[in-house]
């Protein structure tokens, strides 16, 4: 791309940008959304944390683990029984990670 092509492609992000994220500041009136959206997006955090966090766990280079011995496998088991147990997300991180780490790390996996 050439210099003035990048230039007026980083101004219409820009102004892109703007006119989505102050479209809903312009009306005099407060939105209110549908009681159907609320509730949808209740659960869109932990959505979005499941889309991350699977594939991450369950495959490698694009290919479901085949084999047991995966040290993620058990820190993310570790993980999920921990968080049912005290409901705290550090712990969750730490108890998922103190089995992850010597797992990887001292034996390989």
């Amino acid at each position: 791309m050439t210099d003035t092509e990048i230039i007026f492609t980083c101004l219409g992000l820009g102004v892109i940008s703007v006119l989505t994220r102050g479209f809903f500041m312009v009306s005099q009136q407060e939105w209110v959304l549908p009681s159907w959206a609320q509730r949808g997006l209740r659960y869109a955090p932990l959505a979005a944390l499941a889309a991350v966090v699977a594939p991450e766990v369950l495959l490698t280079q694009g290919q479901l683990i085949s084999s047991w011995s995966d040290a993620r496998l058990f820190g993310a088991a570790a993980a999920v029984c921990y968080y049912f147990w005290r409901r705290g997300l550090l712990g969750t991180i730490l108890t998922g990670m103190a089995v992850f780490l010597p797992l990887r790390v001292v034996w390989g996996w």
